[in-house]
């Protein structure tokens, strides 16, 4: 079925409606939070800082902090849930947007314009992890960690993909068609081509790009450390290529500053760039050379 304005709307909806009744699951929650931190603050101030808490308060204390985390779990239960439609919306309009833009007459302008800084926006709310528990490890694609060796990516995912471009292979940013288990070959399309042609390419060749983004106050091993060489996507293209790490994000709204590979510079690369999360990974590099965009 198209990705029609009708259906976007009626997805869209859908799902504002969810939020508006989460919304008022979060209040009720922290009604009933704000009770019983109430009731152990109550509690601790018929024991005097001199008494020794009788087996009675000490077991009374011990059911209200445990129904206070109970409500707290919940609460960010909820929370979460609702994080999560709101990122669903996100991804509803950005793939509403990324449609028109390809059916539009205007191509060129659509894609060195209206694309690229959607591409930007996606980069900046794709989700940001948060652990369950403290200490709880990222799991993967999140940040520099890589997928699963058995993870497939979906269709209409956004993936790094080696492709034959103008006579040099290239890593191309690219949208996930369909994988074939058959072939374990994917079919994907090439986010920047006029004619919309489709590539065909082995698994090995296609590198899925993060889904969430790592906290590097909370999880700072899950980027790539200073000095690492990555594959990074080359601000105001669609082509992946080779930098090195010069300094990391130090908040979820940073992006990692890149060194790019340049021979036209005395030192080999060019100025530093800001690329965002999303768009830094880890593949490896083709042998031939690479033509950019």
């Amino acid at each position: 079925m198209p990705f029609t304005t009708d259906a976007a709307v009626s997805q869209i909806q859908e799902r504002l409606k969810n939020i508006y009744s989460l919304v008022h699951d979060i209040e009720s929650q922290r009604i009933r939070s704000e009770h019983n931190l109430n009731n152990i603050m109550k509690t601790h101030d018929k024991v005097t800082p001199d008494d020794k808490v009788s087996p009675y308060y000490q077991q009374k204390l011990k059911n209200l902090y445990n129904a206070a985390m109970t409500d707290a779990q919940q609460e960010e239960e909820i929370l979460r849930k609702a994080l999560s439609k709101i990122n669903e919306i996100r991804t509803i309009r950005n793939e509403y947007r990324r449609i028109q833009a390809r059916n539009s007459g205007n191509k060129e302008l659509i894609k060195r314009g209206t694309m690229l800084k959607m591409f930007q926006s996606t980069a900046q709310t794709i989700p940001l992890y948060v652990g369950k528990t403290p200490g709880a490890k990222p799991p993967p694609l999140c940040g520099a960690i890589p997928a699963e060796p058995t993870y497939i990516a979906k269709t209409g995912d956004m993936v790094a993909a080696l492709t034959m471009v103008k006579g040099n292979d290239n890593w191309i940013l690219a949208e996930v068609v369909q994988f074939n288990p058959a072939t374990n070959m994917y079919e994907v399309d090439d986010i920047d081509d006029e004619q919309k042609d489709r590539h065909t390419v082995s698994r090995k060749r296609v590198v899925p790009l993060p889904l969430m983004r790592a906290n590097p106050e909370t999880d700072p091993h899950a980027l790539f450390p200073k000095g690492s060489t990555v594959m990074a996507l080359y601000p105001q293209t669609t082509c992946f290529y080779k930098a090195v790490v010069k300094h990391l994000p130090t908040t979820v709204t940073e992006d990692y500053e890149l060194l790019f590979e340049d021979a036209a510079y005395e030192t080999g690369y060019a100025p530093p760039m800001n690329v965002a999360q999303r768009y830094v990974i880890f593949i490896k590099e083709s042998k031939k050379n690479k033509s950019q965009r």
